[in-house]
């Protein structure tokens, strides 16, 4: 974040003096959740807050209006208790969180394409995988966009709450393909074998265009290489090679149409040999998963962490001026005429104009309506909104 922050921790702090007790949302089981809030200015989290009611909330948001906001995905007995094995853990919401930042070969520097691209990402994990595959119901599930970079699903069927960190791994395992023999797949008429088909496609296509040397071959090249990267992270995952070198080797292989058919008649077959096929197939399967996000302090998928803290639905981001927000599940669907747009339906502030100084290299930012592609040092006058984000993301500074 650059300087001048204090302007916009005003501005946050009109925001939540605007807002009526009884309009807050709550989590499920309120005095059961703990809070966490990050003040301004890089001073310690305020964990271990308990709240009984929305106007002790409300009370706290106008005295602190902090820069994040927090609840537990957990139910505890005592939530305000300092030590976690005092608290008493009761159960935990089964969250999904997809952020931007983890996919592999995109950037936030391009912060509307991203957003495009997690917000289909998070359509298929329920379309494809949640709904069809588990069987999880519309009616105990919770669709928000963070505020920032992705989107959350939070689960509270009530059969769920009890799972486990080992149990919630195996779902997230699942999705992503791991331990799954995908070879095997493909000849039933399962999620991951109807996926793996058009992952194989999908594959094929992408190492055809890096081996014909089209404009953008090192793009696609570093797409192919962020999903190695991330599959090679798990312990099931066993490659020889994960770089950019073995990417084009595979595409040369793939060019041999006769390789191609004898795959596509027998998948069990290593047509591109002992180093190759492997890669092959765990970009197959990157192509067909879902990247879920990972929590950074602890690298644990967030889905597994029973003891988490996840950010407060109707609450601003501290590094955007978003809003957390609620959405519907059919307007998650990116291809729906009425598909839901964070950077105008999240946007908090619609004041006058600011005068900012750019400080990041080939971003593009959108909000309401208002696309902006600086260059490095310029000067440029933006609207409000605009201007927030900008600087709390660290992308500009306010002209003094």
């Amino acid at each position: 974040m650059a300087g001048g922050w204090s302007r916009f921790a005003l501005r946050f702090s009109e925001y939540y003096d605007s807002i009526l007790p009884e309009s807050i949302w709550t989590p499920p089981r309120l005095r059961n959740r703990e809070w966490m809030f990050i003040p301004w200015g890089g001073a310690p989290p305020d964990r271990h807050r308990a709240f009984p009611d929305k106007k002790s909330l409300h009370s706290y948001l106008r005295s602190r209006a902090p820069h994040s906001c927090f609840h537990s995905t957990a139910y505890y007995q005592d939530p305000s208790e300092l030590k976690m094995a005092e608290k008493g853990w009761l159960g935990a919401d089964l969250i999904f969180d997809l952020d931007g930042d983890h996919l592999p070969g995109v950037t936030d520097n391009d912060f509307p394409a991203m957003i495009e691209v997690i917000q289909g990402q998070a359509w298929r994990l329920w379309n494809e995988f949640l709904e069809p595959e588990f069987g999880f119901k519309e009616k105990h599930a919770q669709f928000t966009f963070s505020g920032h970079r992705g989107f959350h699903i939070h689960v509270r069927d009530p059969n769920l709450l009890h799972l486990d960190s080992n149990a919630r791994r195996e779902i997230v395992n699942y999705i992503r393909g791991e331990g799954i023999d995908i070879q095997s797949t493909i000849l039933d008429n399962s999620g991951w074998g109807r996926r793996a088909l058009q992952g194989i496609d999908s594959t094929l296509e992408k190492l055809s265009r890096i081996s014909s040397g089209v404009s953008g071959k090192g793009a696609l090249i570093n797409e192919l290489h962020g999903i190695l990267s991330t599959r090679a992270n798990s312990p099931q995952v066993n490659l020889k090679s994960t770089s950019r070198a073995s990417i084009e080797e595979l595409a040369d292989l793939a060019a041999n149409q006769d390789k191609v058919s004898r795959l596509k008649s027998d998948p069990s077959l290593s047509v591109f040999g002992p180093k190759c096929t492997p890669i092959f197939w765990e970009l197959v399967k990157g192509d067909s998963s879902v990247v879920i996000g990972t929590a950074g302090e602890t690298d644990e998928v967030v889905t597994v962490d029973t003891k988490r803290v996840i950010r407060w639905v109707g609450s601003l981001h501290g590094k955007s001026g978003l809003r957390v927000t609620e959405l519907p599940l059919e307007r998650l669907d990116p291809d729906s005429s009425n598909k839901f747009d964070p950077l105008t339906e999240a946007v908090a502030f619609r004041g006058g104009t600011v005068k900012v100084r750019v400080l990041a290299e080939e971003v593009t930012a959108e909000i309401s309506d208002e696309r902006v592609e600086p260059m490095l040092g310029d000067e440029i006058e933006v609207q409000e909104s605009m201007a927030m984000f900008l600087c709390l993301k660290g992308w500009a500074e306010i002209c003094k």
